[in-house]
């Protein structure tokens, strides 16, 4: 692969992202590398780490934020989807990895750059979603992924930017690594590489210990509009407030947290623990209206198309056509999905305990046991008449 001259690097801040940016220019000869740290509601303070890149070498330092957009155009579809992978993760990671590739995509545009890099290594999932992304978006700039290949040991790493007068790590770096976003945050490595040992309560900042929680429930009532979640307890709320005061509720509760052992696309197993309040009580509200709204068929031919969905979130392939065409589905089902759900949150669970919606297919009248029956039980014999033949022929056929 040919080498770039301007190069737009996705930076963290961390020491990875920084000595990428002299590893670039002393090693692969690049000569200028912009930054940009995108903010996805992590937390960090973003004018420090702005400032890093630019002491780092950076010859511009930019700072996006993407808030509104990550919870709109990726949390929400995903919300549509019921998007879990493996049936338990709700990718509030892996939703973020798509975003980046088209901010870089943006700013490469922008500012006449013939590459994008970034400081993923060669055994995670985000190196795919990323160069598959920028791919799909331009097919014509070239990804760097230095990290990939220089082949140093994490004191290498720190050793080479000192060289170039990037500072190391103050404090002792911590065993874990931790990736967060408005949606949630990603725990692995040091002592939980171990899938057998408990993780410790230090790693946990979203989620209460049960111990700790309140001994009173908490109900919160979740509006949908077309799938889309615009309400908590009767009040609308923009994207950014209604996740961020559902993560507060649900993770008070200690309700959220996943460990589990995932089958990562490069082929290994990783064990992960993740937090996700306000995404993993969404989707569970969210289907919960759907079985209120739509017809058996949907609902059940929607179930693989989830699964479908979810795999290729996890798996990079957010802007491929498959996916572009599950989303005409998905939007054509949430058509009728608007309504209330009551969720119940105490010492960690999250209960379903009322649904209501204008659109509603469930009908008291026909599903009472009451004096108000209106349903034809007499039409009963005869459709599981109908319904029982084939049974019925093959039974005789076989028994003779």
């Amino acid at each position: 692969m040919g080498r770039a001259k301007k190069v737009v690097l996705a930076y963290s801040g961390g020491v990875d992202t920084s000595v990428c940016i002299p590893y670039l220019k002393q090693e692969w000869g690049v000569e200028e590398v912009i930054t940009l740290a995108a903010d996805l509601g992590q937390g960090d303070e973003l004018e420090p780490i702005r400032e890093k890149a630019l002491s780092s070498g950076a010859s511009v330092s930019l700072v996006a934020d993407a808030k509104v957009s990550f919870i709109k155009d990726y949390a929400f579809p995903a919300i549509q989807a019921n998007a879990l992978y493996e049936n338990r993760y709700p990718l509030s990671t892996a939703l973020a990895r798509p975003l980046i590739a088209k901010l870089l995509v943006d700013a490469a545009a922008e500012y006449g750059a013939d590459a994008v890099a970034h400081g993923c290594t060669g055994k995670g999932n985000d190196q795919v979603r990323f160069d598959v992304a920028i791919a799909a978006l331009n097919p014509d700039l070239k990804v760097l992924a230095p990290a990939r290949e220089w082949g140093m040991s994490r004191e290498e790493t720190i050793a080479y930017g000192e060289k170039f007068g990037i500072p190391s790590p103050v404090k002792k770096s911590s065993p874990y690594s931790i990736d967060r976003n408005l949606l949630g945050r990603s725990i692995e490595a040091g002592p939980l590489e171990d899938p057998w040992t408990e993780p410790l309560e230090e790693i946990y900042a979203m989620t209460k210990a049960i111990a700790d929680t309140p001994d009173e429930p908490d109900y919160v009532e979740i509006g949908f509009d077309k799938g889309i979640p615009v309400s908590l307890d009767g009040r609308v709320l923009n994207p950014i407030d209604l996740v961020t005061e559902l993560n507060e509720r649900v993770g008070n509760h200690g309700v959220g947290r996943i460990d589990m052992v995932e089958n990562r696309l490069v082929g290994i197993k990783s064990r992960e623990i993740y937090e996700t309040p306000a995404l993993l009580v969404l989707i569970q509200a969210h289907r919960d209206l759907e079985s209120l709204t739509l017809t058996a068929d949907v609902t059940h031919y929607k179930r693989g198309i989830e699964e479908t969905y979810s795999q290729m979130i996890y798996n990079g392939l957010w802007y491929s056509p498959l996916k572009s065409a599950l989303d005409a589905f998905v939007q054509k089902t949430q058509e009728v999905v608007s309504g209330t759900v009551r969720v119940k949150l105490f010492k960690g669970n999250s209960t379903i305990v009322g649904r209501k919606s204008e659109l509603s297919l469930y009908t008291p009248d026909l599903a009472t046991y009451g004096a108000e029956d209106q349903f034809d039980h007499k039409a009963a014999e005869g459709f599981i008449y109908v319904w029982g033949l084939p049974t019925r022929v093959w039974s005789q056929m076989h028994r003779k």
